[in-house]
């Protein structure tokens, strides 16, 4: 086993022992992420970024941190 694989398999289990919730809020926190550096790169304006956070709290029901 090589050091990749040891390493995804910690991976996914520590993924596995998350509840749905706590998955969920992973997947926000990634997404947000994912909006705030596009936004930074300047791929996409305020507005888009303000709207697809917005969107996403929404579909997600979760609120971002501040």
């Amino acid at each position: 086993m090589s050091n990749m694989d040891f390493t995804e398999n910690q991976t996914n289990a520590a993924w596995n022992r998350l509840t749905y919730e706590e998955k969920n809020r992973e997947l926000f926190d990634r997404q947000k992420k994912l909006l705030d550096l596009f936004l930074e790169k300047r791929a996409i304006s305020q507005q888009q970024h303000d709207k697809s956070l917005h969107d996403l709290t929404e579909k997600m029901n979760i609120h971002p941190h501040k």
